[in-house]
């Protein structure tokens, strides 16, 4: 496994970071709070495929911002949920939301801790399903503690779900998505100053920095599997859920993807793997 490098105050620049966007994205049109009241269900179909029945069971959600997802399982009928994110604004949000939607604690459980104490910050001991969503392991600098510690809280028999950005177009050109302008295999930390967020891009924000990491595919499948995980699939997908680069074209279904005729390079990936009864 390679070693991250990066600044002592990551996580402080990047709790600071996401404390200030709660907010922001809360009242956006990105996140449309009025239509997850409606719907109560974000989940996108290739999750939901893969992720397979969840009535009955209980899943924890790693790095859950303000709930959406996590509130989604629920309403497709996850008899426990529990989400957990490293800042408190963002759990505060969460249980506020849970509550207008009729959840109580029992049923659905906010958590504000750091991911990797998340085995002492969590209710249960166990899952059946621990799930991460999309945009999560690229804020984490060591992925063999973050799988150490998800495969901790699966129950025999469950799994851990991942479905993620791929890494690829963390080194590819930003307006055409062709030429390959990073290093797909950076130890280094990106370290950036950045206003706005990905809600509303001219957003005035104040604090701006943040401290990211680029996980090659492979690294993510070895941590997942070092950590005694049986991997049931890793997946692929041509589309991705904004305008990475600037070619992209948004489908009826809602994802962005190259031009037709353009080659395809894959823009997310997923992963499921199962913890041996």
């Amino acid at each position: 496994m390679r070693k991250q490098t990066g600044p002592e105050d990551w996580r402080e620049a990047n709790r600071a970071r996401w404390d200030e966007r709660v907010a922001l994205h809360t009242a956006s049109d990105y996140y449309d709070q009025e239509a997850f009241r409606r719907s109560r269900d974000v989940i996108r179909d290739f999750e939901a495929a893969e992720v397979g029945e969840v009535a009955g069971r209980s899943l924890l959600h790693l790095q859950c911002h303000f709930g959406q997802d996590t509130l989604s399982w629920a309403h497709r009928g996850a008899a426990r949920v529990v989400g957990l994110d490293f800042s408190e604004r963002a759990i505060e949000a969460a249980r506020e939301l849970a509550a207008e939607l009729g959840y109580g604690p029992d049923r659905a459980a906010f958590v504000a801790a750091d991911v990797y104490d998340a085995a002492e910050a969590v209710p249960d001991t166990a899952y059946d399903i621990v799930y991460t969503g999309i945009g999560a392991v690229n804020w984490l600098p060591d992925l063999t503690a973050w799988a150490e510690t998800a495969a901790s809280l699966i129950a025999p028999g469950g799994f851990l779900y991942l479905a993620e950005f791929h890494p690829l177009g963390d080194v590819l050109d930003e307006e055409s998505g062709s030429q390959v302008t990073y290093d797909y295999f950076r130890r280094e930390a990106w370290d950036e100053e950045a206003p706005g967020s990905y809600t509303d891009f001219g957003a005035e924000t104040v604090h701006n920095r943040s401290v990211e990491w680029l996980h090659p595919l492979g690294d993510v499948v070895s941590a997942v599997a070092a950590a005694g995980l049986r991997i049931e699939f890793l997946h692929e997908h041509e589309m991705t859920l904004f305008q990475r680069f600037g070619v992209l074209r948004r489908g009826e279904d809602g994802f962005y993807r190259f031009p037709e005729g353009r080659p395809r390079v894959p823009l997310m990936y997923s992963l499921k793997a199962t913890k041996p009864a």
